[in-house]
């Protein structure tokens, strides 16, 4: 065990347990509100760019869902 490692307080717990992400939290120098807007960047891509088994499903012009089954993402040059 490192020497400088303490038992973290309740008060601490507490602060992080209540902590919700904000868009100001990317300038922050606290380095909670980083680590939340770090976090809500990575749950954002995930969400934005969808499943890691590179299948998308097909929209038409109005928006509405072609199929369900999802088709190969083209890979050019692999």
């Amino acid at each position: 065990m490192a020497k400088n490692n303490k038992k973290v307080s309740q008060q601490d717990a507490n602060k992080v347990a209540e902590k919700t992400y904000d868009p100001s939290d990317y300038q922050s120098t606290d380095q909670l509100s980083q680590g939340t807007a770090i976090t809500h960047e990575q749950a954002s891509d995930g969400y934005t760019e969808g499943s890691i088994d590179g299948k998308i499903d097909s929209v038409g012009k109005d928006g509405k869902l072609n199929g369900k089954k999802g088709e190969d993402i083209p890979r050019e040059g692999y």
